[in-house]
């Protein structure tokens, strides 16, 4: 069965997954962001096969996630550095932990997230960059772009219409 290709779907989530979906994808992203750069470091920290990290460092290298450098001539070595898109993956990635502490870690966390002057444990959530407030149910939702095709306009609009009849979110 030939996996189906997201890359062209209108759905901003959908052209995400088709670059990151992929959870070992996800994890060596994940380990970039903490510093990881070089093959071996990737392996030994994810336990992960030799030819599926190869794979997955190509893709990521092909969606501008990383960048492949070589720091070794003789023999040839590379380093795997974070883009400016790969950092951009950092608040999905703290987004992710939070949400697996919350449901999925019955046991407690086991990985939080710091303050770093003050060692308190933050909580992030969503801000509006524009405003500083919260973005929820209640005050935000999904609109269709400038670049919206007839069906994305559709669902969306049908979606806020439906929304807006109630008055709830």
């Amino acid at each position: 069965m030939q996996r189906k290709n997201f890359g062209n779907m209108q759905c901003p989530v959908a052209r995400s997954l088709e670059r990151v979906g992929e959870w070992w994808s996800i994890l060596i992203l994940r380990e970039a962001i903490h510093g990881i750069t070089r093959f071996d470091e990737f392996q030994r920290n994810l336990d992960i096969a030799p030819n599926i990290l190869t794979r997955r460092l190509t893709a990521l290298v092909d969606s501008g996630l990383l960048e492949k450098r070589l720091y070794c001539e003789k023999p040839p070595r590379y380093e795997y550095i974070l883009t400016p898109r790969g950092r951009d993956f950092r608040p999905i990635l703290l987004s992710l932990q939070a949400w697996g502490n919350r449901h999925f870690a019955p046991e407690g966390a086991s990985v939080m997230l710091v303050d770093r002057a003050t060692g308190v444990a933050a909580d992030p959530i969503l801000i509006d960059r524009n405003t500083g407030q919260p973005i929820t149910d209640a005050t935000h939702a999904n609109a269709p772009g400038p670049a919206a095709g007839p069906g994305v306009r559709k669902r969306l609009t049908r979606k806020t219409s439906a929304t807006s009849q109630d008055g709830s979110p």
